[in-house]
């Protein structure tokens, strides 16, 4: 997994969380049809939700591994060299 996109999870949950409490705890704005403070607890709770799964998702992505191997071959023509990289757990 990538890491960033854990942040990025959580950066946009700690925005939602904000927007939330302000429409659930500081707006005194009565409408019909239409509840301020039920938005409020909606962002809240999705907030808070985004929050945890992107913490989960940063976890998740802070357990890769990553390992290279080098070998040098020798060729009538010279030698070659060639590199390989594993890197398990990430997504590109």
């Amino acid at each position: 997994m990538y890491r960033g996109a854990g942040t990025g999870l959580m950066g946009l949950g700690i925005v939602l969380v904000v927007v939330g409490a302000v429409l659930k705890y500081a707006v005194t704005v009565t409408t019909t049809g239409f509840d301020i403070t039920a938005v409020g607890v909606i962002l809240l709770v999705v907030g808070i939700v985004s929050v945890v799964i992107g913490a989960g998702v940063f976890l998740a992505g802070s357990h890769s591994r990553a390992f290279s191997r080098e070998s040098v071959r020798y060729t009538p023509s010279g030698q070659e060299r060639f590199v390989e990289h594993h890197d398990s757990g990430v997504v590109p």
